[in-house]
């Protein structure tokens, strides 16, 4: 959101300060939306950012988000101008004529401006704020500052922002409110265009039912990136006809004007009792909820009836041999500080990982990879559960880890649309006293059996620590302890493992995942095991096992499975060499 323009407002006797436009930008200078936090007197590095991902399912309604008063929305002569300042178009309103107040907001707003953000193409959508992920492909942020504040940028309720989603439409009006707007855009950044035509917002806004909104306390989304914004996001987009929204970035000359979505960081959004909310998590496990595993194709912006989906069952008699598959790199592993909260989804348990820290490359990968979070699927509490999503030979494991990384080189949005955007590491979990081998039983595995505990087993008491604090969905604990991904992983061996292209395992399911299986098995005592679903609250968190349709999957080399023939055979022939030089220097005892 921009205050670049913002007047001197005189009727509340403030100025908003603001990075100068110079100072920063979406893409091709110094300072791009990642970089913002490093401006002077910024706070764009802040716990309250915006523009954030709302998923409705975590929502929760809020009675006393009463409906909106909007005075002189109707008014066709309160828009004064319009100016395109490289970041945006704005529309500056004639000062004091226009209000807002009610919606739950603490006192009346005097509306300013209104802008927007947009992105390429239409294939391209460029709205800040999303829902369940998903990107409309313009936004419109109508402007408030509260009355009767003198520095209301550093109020933490001082601006209301009304952010309405635009969709585009195949058969809208060309000639109406939005052409005549989209008559004035102009790729002149130098100066500011009178508006003479007779508007009113409630023209561009349309039959949006503004009964339906969701609420949250958040920044403004431009530097300063001020933490001082009420945000309403209304639910109903406005519909307008996709050529006009193509003219946004085709006669302005600037696309993609919008700040990535930021962390929500322990945020709780809101809805007005109007709004639609699902009752329950859209998808789920089993068949508690419409959405089952073998209906999340039907998920709306899902991929889950793709052609390489995952998990699979590896079998290992037809897997091949890939030498390019060789050693890892792994960056900040060993960071006992890296985990930054730990959090249940209602899914699975999380640990989010400290931004930019850890990374890993090498493996055959191609491209270096920052890694984001770790999080567990497991079974239930029976003493043979099985819980792992992948299985080797048809056999499951009772738990699995997967690491999950993004390609350092794209942005997350980016990387889930690519087909190797995304690495998940993937590691089996079993019973430090199991008795099963390591191979799941089946003699093409590569690996032999060990009781032998291959974690650190105090990283894991640890970590297991976290799970009584997080009983609810949703529910977050911040990570003070000592613990490393390497402490979790122990002495595993990280150079005999399996490779193939896949997708998430939970929905949206997109196909954009390089996939990462270690042979060998993390042993973790069986009571550990037992806190997740104890504590989490369900059981059975994992995804069947999917048609693998035409896809390899490659093998690292190993000797460490070699018929026990050969290994006689080749202790056989060492002892034989160390007996010939024995006799060659006469140093055998007769």
């Amino acid at each position: 959101m921009h205050l670049s323009s913002f007047l001197t407002c005189l009727a509340l006797g403030t100025v908003v300060n603001y990075a100068a436009g110079s100072d920063w930008c979406y893409t091709g200078c110094e300072h791009t939306p990642t970089h913002w936090k490093d401006i002077p007197g910024s706070v764009c590095g802040g716990n309250r950012q915006s523009p954030i991902d709302i998923n409705p399912s975590h929502v929760k309604t809020d009675k006393n988000l009463h409906n909106f008063t909007f005075t002189n929305f109707s008014s066709q002569n309160v828009i004064k101008s319009l100016k395109n300042n490289n970041h945006t178009v704005k529309l500056t309103l004639k000062e004091n004529e226009v209000e807002v107040s009610g919606g739950g907001l603490n006192g009346t707003y005097s509306t300013l401006q209104f802008h927007f953000h947009w992105g390429k193409t239409e294939h391209h959508p460029g709205s800040e704020h999303t829902i369940d992920k998903h990107r409309y492909p313009m936004e419109m942020h109508v402007v408030n500052l509260k009355k009767d504040l003198s520095e209301p940028a550093k109020n933490p309720e001082g601006i209301a922002v009304l952010a309405f989603f635009i969709d585009a439409t195949d058969d809208g009006d060309m000639t109406g409110p939005w052409g005549s707007l989209t008559s004035y855009l102009t790729n002149n950044t130098d100066s500011e265009v009178a508006f003479t035509h007779n508007i009113s917002i409630n023209d561009l806004i349309g039959d949006v039912d503004r009964t339906k909104f969701y609420r949250y306390m958040g920044s403004l989304t431009t530097p300063n990136c001020s933490e001082a914004v009420v945000w309403t996001i209304f639910q109903d987009p406005i519909k307008v006809n996709k050529d006009l929204i193509e003219m946004f970035p085709k006669k302005t000359g600037v696309s993609n004007v919008f700040r990535p979505s930021q962390n929500i960081n322990g945020r709780q959004v809101y809805a007005s009792p109007a709004t639609t909310l699902p009752s329950s998590h859209p998808w789920c496990y089993d068949d508690h909820c419409e959405f089952s595993p073998s209906k999340w194709k039907l998920l709306p912006q899902s991929f889950c009836g793709g052609e390489r989906q995952s998990p699979i069952n590896i079998n290992t008699s037809k897997t091949v041999t890939n030498k390019q598959l060789t050693d890892f790199g792994y960056t900040k592993f060993e960071d006992k500080r890296a985990v930054e909260y730990i959090t249940n989804t209602g899914h699975a348990i999380k640990c989010v990982l400290k931004e930019d820290l850890v990374a890993v490359s090498g493996g055959g990968l191609g491209h270096v990879y920052t890694t984001l979070q770790f999080h567990f699927h497991w079974g239930s509490m029976s003493e043979d559960s099985e819980g792992s999503e992948h299985t080797v030979d048809s056999h499951s494991y009772p738990m699995e880890m997967h690491i999950v990384s993004r390609r350092k080189d794209l942005s997350l949005e980016d990387a889930v649309n690519t087909p190797n955007g995304l690495s998940v590491l993937g590691f089996f979990i079993e019973a430090t006293d199991s008795t099963k081998s390591s191979s799941g039983g089946s003699s093409h595995h590569e690996t032999s059996s060990t009781s032998k505990p291959t974690s650190d087993m105090n990283a894991w008491k640890k970590l297991t620590s976290y799970l009584p604090l997080i009983q609810n969905i949703s529910s977050k604990a911040t990570v003070t302890e000592e613990i490393s991904i390497d402490d979790l992983l122990g002495d595993v061996d990280r150079a005999a493992y399996y490779r193939y292209n896949g997708s998430l395992t939970t929905p949206s399911c997109n196909e954009a995942v390089v996939w990462t299986v270690f042979k060998e098995s993390i042993k973790v005592d069986k009571d550990l095991m037992k806190m997740f679903p104890t504590h989490a609250g369900y059981k059975n968190v994992f995804r069947p096992a999917q048609d693998l349709h035409n896809r390899t999957v490659f093998t690292t080399k190993s000797t460490a499975g070699a018929p026990v023939p050969v290994l006689l055979f080749l202790l056989l022939a060492c002892f034989c060499a160390l007996s010939y030089n024995l006799n060659l220097f006469g140093l055998t005892a007769n």
